[in-house]
């Protein structure tokens, strides 16, 4: 999706910011992003910096997804995700400033010194975010309604089969997916930035209120995309305590969900990303299902078209 730069915008957006923010002295466009019409760190003329996106259409569907990330900033520690500065509309844009986060997206590989820093992320979101009153959707009603499984088995891509143990296990994942926690849903190594110790959680605007080990769990899927073997990407994920208390079925019904929502979304999308990130998620519910799907390479010819929701807008 084309991006507006600075200068693109409408005069009447670009007041507006300044009337928030301070006059602007440049802006440093992201060079990864795809949910925003608008996203770019603003340098101030008063020394100050602050990170703004926004939709041009305010009252569409994109424009909900970013006023729900608003509604839910107040909820998040300030130690783990931006602060939302403020939020303005104008001339039909809504936008969003938010604090302005440094470091370096988290290198999710085999041996990465960022593995421990972003274990402690999820450790203490886990904590802060347990019984969370934020105003967002239940997960569970989402993947209900979603149904990947039952979809695919319903309108087979060719050569595509779906035995029924996978659908049986979709039903147990909307209940694991349940809960009364702030979930991210979208995690991955560009939604987390790390600076020394430290890690960010940033864009937030799929977030819903279900249990936190789905969050552990997808990023399970993304450790195994990165190079990890699914055995090893376990073992990463037993030092946080959520996933302590998550049963094992509970943990094979949520990996094979989400290879459900990848395939799913591999046979609508024509992105290339899907080809390293379905393999990953499937190779990672083989492996809590014995293999005894029978599929385990039966689903490769879909994967010609895939990739993901988006990505940051930072």
């Amino acid at each position: 999706m084309p991006r507006s730069t600075w200068d693109e915008l409408p005069a009447t957006v670009r007041a507006a910011i300044e009337r928030k923010a301070g006059l602007v002295a440049r802006a440093e466009i992201p060079s990864a992003g795809r949910n925003s019409d608008f996203s770019a760190t603003l340098h101030l003329h008063s020394g100050g910096v602050v990170f703004c996106k926004g939709i041009a259409d305010a009252e569409g569907k994109r424009g909900a997804v970013h006023r729900h990330e608003a509604d839910i900033n107040p909820w998040l520690p300030s130690a783990l995700a931006p602060r939302l500065r403020w939020r303005i509309e104008a001339d039909g844009w809504l936008l969003l400033g938010f604090d302005r986060v440094t470091g370096a997206h988290a290198d999710l590989t085999p041996g990465s010194p960022d593995l421990p820093v972003v274990a402690d992320a999820m450790a203490a979101l886990g904590r802060d975010l347990a019984d969370c009153p934020a105003p967002a959707p239940r997960l569970a009603d989402q993947w209900a309604r979603l149904a990947p499984w039952r979809r695919l088995a319903k309108n087979p891509p060719p050569g595509m089969s779906v035995p029924e143990q996978l659908i049986a296990w979709e039903a147990r994942a909307v209940e694991a997916a349940d809960g009364h926690d702030l979930v991210h849903t979208d995690l991955h190594s560009l939604n987390i930035l790390v600076a020394g110790r430290q890690a960010t959680i940033i864009d937030w605007a799929w977030s819903r209120t279900g249990s936190a080990a789905v969050d552990v769990a997808f990023l399970i899927a993304r450790l195994i995309a990165a190079g990890h073997t699914p055995p090893a990407a376990e073992d990463w994920a037993e030092a946080l305590p959520v996933w302590q208390r998550t049963p094992p079925a509970a943990r094979t019904a949520l990996a094979v969900e989400i290879w459900g929502i990848w395939q799913y979304q591999a046979a609508q999308q024509h992105r290339d990303l899907w080809r390293i990130l379905v393999p990953a998620a499937r190779a990672w519910a083989t492996h809590r299902l014995g293999d005894n799907t029978g599929v385990e390479h039966q689903f490769d010819d879909v994967l010609a078209s895939g990739h993901e929701r988006g990505g940051p807008d930072r």
